[in-house]
């Protein structure tokens, strides 16, 4: 069973439309129809959403006859707990965050939240758990391993980045910068995640400050917004 048939058969199992699973995806009802019909096939990060959202393993929608594991009365993988009687999966419906615009990499400039007009729509589950969270379109390419030039990112202000996090920060140089985080006891690196060559930005306990903006919790690359 290909990835086309798993995501037919998870729509089937939890009884959600083509456009109820792309708002959960992160895209369009016709981008899921597209992976239905074996054209396409979804991203990572529309894997990982759908199966965070109803419970089950990236593997059971990428592996052949992953969604046969799962038991269509209990909706849970088969061997696991029973689902109690009447209990239904959440769907979530979507939210909108303001959209802020994050200037190229190495020489960004992230404007005022009043300056912009339009706002980018967020799955509610992920708003839920970051209430005053914001989107940021990524232009550069410092990052485009994971993160394709042109996406929106959601950007938790309230959440400190870990290691190995991609984050927003404001250093002395830079307005606004995306990278991933590595904070060790007397320096802080701040490394590249791309195709590109990008040297790290390496800053000691002498060196001007870094203000954190905030972490990055949510992505959704440009052709998804189709």
């Amino acid at each position: 069973m290909p990835i086309s048939d798993n995501i037919k058969k998870l729509r089937q199992v939890f009884d959600v439309t083509q456009d109820e699973l792309g708002e959960i995806a992160g895209v369009t009802g016709n981008a899921v129809s597209q992976w239905e019909n074996g054209r396409s096939e979804p991203r990572m990060g529309a894997i990982e959403r759908m199966a965070a959202c109803y419970q089950i393993s990236k593997s059971h929608l990428i592996e052949d006859g992953g969604m046969d594991q799962i038991d269509p009365v209990t909706k849970k993988p088969k061997g696991s707990s029973y689902m109690p009687a009447g209990a239904m999966p959440v769907v979530a419906s979507s939210a909108t965050v303001p959209l802020l615009t994050l200037g190229r990499v190495h020489a960004g400039a992230l404007a005022d939240e009043e300056e912009i007009a339009h706002r980018v729509e967020v799955p509610a589950s992920v708003c839920a758990g970051h209430p005053r969270a914001f989107a940021l379109e990524v232009e550069g390419d410092c990052m485009n391993r994971v993160i394709p030039e042109g996406s929106h990112v959601l950007v938790d202000p309230d959440r400190q980045p870990a290691n190995g996090s991609i984050a927003v920060v404001e250093t002395e140089d830079y307005r606004a910068v995306m990278r991933r985080w590595y904070k060790g006891s007397t320096k802080l690196m701040l490394s590249a995640d791309s195709f590109e060559d990008y040297e790290d930005m390496i800053f000691g306990m002498d060196d001007g400050p870094v203000r954190v903006i905030g972490t990055v919790v949510w992505f959704q690359a440009a052709d998804e917004m189709e």
